[in-house]
């Protein structure tokens, strides 16, 4: 019954999406506060079902962001010196 309470609540008043990770400065995860649904930002920046294949999308997606984040970084750091 208490999982029951969530979804009428979304499918009366809509969902609460709030951003539960940022994987690059323009994909994030959302995820309902009410019901739990999750969904992410695709390519053309609309909002879909967050899927195991989107999931894995974004973790390699991240790991490339962040490495680059990373060497620009260090990049920052040693022109500076110089």
């Amino acid at each position: 019954m208490s999982a029951f309470i969530p979804t009428v609540y979304c499918n009366l008043f809509g969902h609460d999406y709030k951003v539960t990770k940022k994987v690059t400065y323009h994909v994030k995860e959302y995820t309902c506060k009410h019901c739990k649904k999750q969904l992410t930002t695709n390519s053309n920046g609309n909002l879909i079902e967050l899927t195991p294949k989107f999931r894995e999308i974004n973790a390699i997606l991240e790991r490339i962001h962040n490495s680059r984040k990373q060497r620009s970084k260090e990049k920052l750091i040693t022109s500076s010196i110089y």
